[in-house]
């Protein structure tokens, strides 16, 4: 391709996307018989650059007239196999002209408006006639979206508000978070269960979930006694989420904590770029070998955990989930300090990633084994140079190791203990999903047939 060709077709882009509102008006007139939506995009975008101009005010009302023409046609059409589809597809239209008004004035038949409602009025008949069926069949959710649809097509539709409202009432799904039972005493049962509520309390909240609302710790836990704390069995949690008013509850079980220290050792000399200046000013780069031994001390902690979501009244698991959950501790160490600059250091030299790259990887793959993942020769030697005697960074690495990456220059590793429960606060992400699969789901499909006739 000439090069200057493909210079200008390089430029394409920014001509159009810098055209001014006499070109992007011309090219709305352009695309109206083939596009009418994009002709409309041109004009607008020429109106926005500037609003007087005449040319681009013919442009966008030509374009919104044809699309006002095809969405009535559309719309009639529809109307005949589907009145609710029409119905929706008159909202859209009549969002477009709302949004269209600063552009142009949207024209529609002088009968249009007559259609209009009368779509709108039959769309909300059906959702309130389809709301009472769902009251009916004790299916409080589904009946509150047919009833907040009235309120979408008509305003202030016949009662759909206050029946919105009390179908709401009777959807509402109280969860409460009970402490969980654990294997060893303590309060463990009861921290991860609170963990747990704060991780789902934020993601749960409307819009993302419509139904669902859960209990203030503080409404469980002055039901409780401190025997409670981490003996609860599953009937004493029921009991326990029912007098605290709820309508479900998540427990489980801890089980046995089972961990296991291991050391990894890197001992493979890394590499110093030195640069060195000669008489006449020029430079030379060599590669110096520097001995250095990283010990890194890991600890791997597994601890089993099963928990339901349990109807509180009638005891029907709703949702149940058992996994072991796993969480490791890398502590890493060294006694060499380098010096010079931090940059200068690498695990191998330009010369070996040239004639070796193989090697090189094996080099990696070692690095990686002993220090993990996410952690580089640049920290493991800034870390060295930083390191006080006798300090304690142990919040630092708890932090760092959640996140999954080791804690360098820490020389002793937490507890197991802590590490399980570190495990185990991560365990929040699939209560969080099973809790938001239930929002939707009404009790009697789920197969709970309430006993409650305030909740029918």
């Amino acid at each position: 391709m000439n090069r200057k060709i493909a210079v200008a077709l390089l430029a394409l882009p920014l001509v159009f996307g810098c055209a001014g509102p006499n070109t992007l008006a011309r090219r709305s007139e352009e695309k109206l018989s083939q596009n009418p939506q994009r002709a409309w995009e041109l004009a607008i975008r020429a109106l926005d650059k500037e609003p007087g101009n005449v040319r681009a005010r013919q442009a966008a009302a030509a374009a919104a007239t044809a699309i006002a023409d095809d969405w009535q046609r559309r719309i009639r059409g529809l109307a005949a196999a589907d009145s609710v589809a029409a119905a929706e597809q008159v909202l859209e239209f009549a969002a477009f002209r709302a949004g269209a008004v600063r552009y142009a004035t949207v024209p529609v038949d002088p009968s249009w408006s007559t259609d209009e409602r009368n779509l709108r009025v039959a769309a909300a008949r059906i959702h309130y006639r389809e709301g009472g069926m769902e009251t009916d069949a004790r299916r409080p959710k589904r009946a509150y979206f047919h009833y907040a649809s009235c309120e979408r097509f008509v305003s202030a539709y016949r009662d759909a508000s206050r029946l919105a409202s009390k179908a709401m009432e009777k959807a509402t799904t109280r969860v409460a978070f009970v402490p969980l039972r654990g294997a060893s005493r303590g309060t463990m049962g009861r921290d991860v269960a609170a963990s747990w509520r704060g991780e789902c309390v934020e993601r749960m909240s409307p819009p993302h979930a419509l139904f669902t609302r859960i209990l203030p710790i503080e409404d469980v836990e002055r039901e409780m006694s401190v025997s409670d704390l981490n003996t609860m069995s599953r009937d004493q949690a029921m009991r326990l989420a029912r007098r605290a008013g709820a309508d479900r509850l998540v427990w489980g079980t801890i089980g046995g904590v089972d961990a296991r220290n291991r050391v990894e050792m890197y001992t493979e000399a890394v590499w110093r770029r030195i640069v060195e200046k000669d008489a006449a000013g020029n430079r030379t780069t060599r590669w110096v070998p520097v001995p250095i031994e990283v010990i890194a001390r890991v600890r791997d902690v597994t601890v089993d955990l099963e928990y339901e979501v349990i109807a509180a009244r009638g005891g029907a698991t709703l949702a149940r989930h058992r996994d072991p959950c796993t969480m490791s501790a890398r502590a890493v160490w060294t006694a060499a300090l380098l010096d010079g600059d931090v940059d200068s250091y690498a695990l191998y030299s330009d010369a070996l990633r040239s004639e070796d790259p193989e090697r090189c990887k094996q080099i990696e793959t070692r690095w990686k084994a002993v220090v993990g993942e996410g952690t580089t020769l640049r920290q493991v030697i800034e870390a060295r140079r930083a390191k006080r005697s006798g300090g304690n960074e142990r919040a630092e690495a708890m932090a760092r190791w959640i996140a999954g990456a080791a804690a360098v220059m820490l020389e002793d590793l937490p507890p197991t203990e802590e590490l399980a429960y570190a495990a185990l606060v991560r365990g929040w992400k699939p209560v969080h999903a099973d809790l938001q699969r239930l929002d939707e789901v009404d009790e009697v499909d789920l197969g709970l047939a309430s006993s409650d006739p305030e909740r029918r």
